[in-house]
């Protein structure tokens, strides 16, 4: 089923087809109007099936509301809305990247934690090597709630948009 309005198409997956055969029907449309996919069933496999068939957002069929409202809005403004798992894997990736030769486009240094507090580049470290917010709290033994902040004083400070781009830095490739 796909609900289409002039800003948007959001389509909940059909389980018996792949994600690349419904995106394919949408393909003409899907140049113009971004997509957001929703599965009843999500699993990291599956969005990165849509997002390699011009998705621009996935989530799970039965978000709350006010979680689409915001899948819409990150869309509506030319993001990316990924999962927490697949964003996890993505973030502990870039880390993974420090072993390759830099590719130089930024050389490897640390002048970012000149802007940031001893406790969020603490945070900023934890989260470059993959930590998700509740494995943050645990380790530094902080609120899930007090990392929430930090990260987006983190992501103020350093002029980031999100999580991924904030590990590239960190972990040298951005």
């Amino acid at each position: 089923m796909k609900l289409v309005n002039a800003d948007m198409i959001w389509l909940r997956l059909e389980q018996e087809l792949p994600v690349a055969i419904q995106l394919e029907r949408l393909a003409p449309k899907l140049r113009q109007i971004p997509c957001v996919v929703l599965s009843d069933r999500p699993t990291d496999e599956e969005a990165l099936a849509a997002f390699a068939a011009g998705a621009r957002g996935y989530c799970n069929t039965h978000a709350a509301a006010q979680m689409l409202i915001q899948v819409a809005a990150v869309v509506l403004q030319g993001g990316l809305w990924i999962g927490e798992s697949l964003m996890q894997r993505l973030v502990g990736a870039t880390n993974r990247l420090q072993a390759l030769p830099s590719t130089g486009v930024t050389e490897k240094n640390e002048t970012w934690s000149r802007t940031l507090t001893d406790r969020e580049e603490q945070v900023a470290r934890t989260l470059a090597r993959g930590a998700s917010n509740k494995e943050i709290a645990r380790a530094l033994g902080i609120t899930d709630r007090t990392v929430k902040a930090h990260v987006g004083a983190i992501l103020e400070k350093l002029q980031v948009r999100d999580r991924l781009q904030l590990s590239l830095i960190l972990n040298g490739r951005g």
